[in-house]
């Protein structure tokens, strides 16, 4: 059973910065490709951001290219969200996922796993 948890989360006004955490448990994590999404209310959840097996490549989604940095550290089972120069509309739900078969995924239907999610608001 694979298990993801996320941490991280809060409140913080425009302009501030948040890092995500992503712990992944119960297999091997380091063959796991790794995204993050999120989700406003009344819309759709949406990617982020995403991140290969090795950690050598990565995506960012255009709204936060610049702002937000995806990594990981395999040997804590560990995927991070770095963001930067928050703005209000960054406030979502954050999640992250896991696919078991490496690559950069950008659709929610790719991935095996999620995790339950981090509320991320952003005050003007």
């Amino acid at each position: 059973q694979v298990q993801l948890v996320e941490s991280g989360g809060g409140l913080v006004q425009a302009g501030g910065s948040l890092r995500l955490s992503c712990v992944v448990s119960g297999r091997t994590f380091s063959r796991y490709a790794m995204g993050w999404f999120r989700q406003a209310p009344g819309k759709e959840r949406e990617f982020v951001a995403a991140i290969t097996w090795s950690g050598g490549s990565t995506s960012h989604a255009d709204s936060v290219k610049g702002r937000f940095t995806i990594s990981r550290d395999n040997a804590k089972n560990t995927v991070y969200l770095q963001m930067n120069s928050l703005k209000p509309e960054d406030t979502a739900l954050y999640y992250c996922a896991a696919k078991d078969y490496d690559g950069i995924y950008v659709y929610t239907r790719s991935y095996n796993y999620w995790g339950q999610g981090t509320q991320v608001t952003v005050s003007p």
